[in-house]
């Protein structure tokens, strides 16, 4: 029987070896490597071609987000999913545009983690209720000033705003357009006041409601 080759990403010690231990119960796991280091991720990724990547999004140095972009360069059919403790519309936005598999939080059951991973491996998404339904709750009750529109925003402010959809940091945001981080922080005073929100998880929202861009548009290739 082959066996489902699984890579973990924890900074947390515990959660790291407890989910190596709980996982390598199962006859059809096998917990091919552990690491607490990001860049290390990436390069067993390339090593083992994992089948599932088991992610933390708050990890060192580079965050879950990039981390699961590269290991899905290094080893495209590796499916990832996100486990971590972070709920937040932003965080579960972002990894939904990395084309994660399934992101779960840390309370589930570690009969529902081994079940969600099977799935993944037969080619399903598996996405924790809570996280998914905030993101239709906020799309459904955020209200704007109708008055403002994709017109009111600059080419550079709607670029921008379209790199941040992308999960994008304002540091990678200057490097990719050349800019300095100061002049991306001005882009988006710029927006949030030509389209009446606060922050940049409103102003992602915001553009997906009305159309700017898609997840399937922002989705990477």
């Amino acid at each position: 029987m082959r066996k489902i080759k699984i890579l973990i990403a924890d900074n947390h010690s515990l959660s790291r070896e407890g989910l190596c231990h709980l996982l390598k119960k199962e006859k059809d796991f096998d917990c091919v490597a552990t690491t607490q280091n990001s860049d290390r991720a990436v390069k067993l990724a390339e090593e083992y071609l994992p089948d599932i990547a088991l992610i933390e999004v708050t990890m060192p140095t580079r965050s879950g987000i990039e981390i699961t972009r590269q290991i899905k360069t290094a080893s495209p059919a590796t499916a990832v999913i996100v486990l971590t403790h972070d709920k937040s519309n932003y965080c579960v936005l972002s990894c939904l545009q990395t084309g994660v598999s399934g992101y779960l939080l840390k309370d589930t059951t570690s009969s529902d983690l081994i079940n969600a991973i099977r799935l993944v491996y037969n080619g399903e998404g598996v996405f924790t209720l809570e996280a998914i339904h905030n993101i239709i709750h906020t799309l459904g009750t955020m209200r704007y000033k109708e008055s403002f529109g994709i017109s009111e925003l600059h080419g550079r402010e709607l670029e921008v705003l379209k790199l941040a959809a992308m999960g994008m940091t304002n540091k990678d945001i200057a490097s990719r357009l050349n800019i300095s981080e100061h002049t991306v922080g001005s882009h988006f005073v710029n927006i949030f006041r030509k389209i009446a929100v606060e922050s940049r998880t409103e102003a992602v929202l915001y553009g997906l409601k009305r159309g700017w861009f898609s997840l399937d548009e922002l989705a990477p290739k």
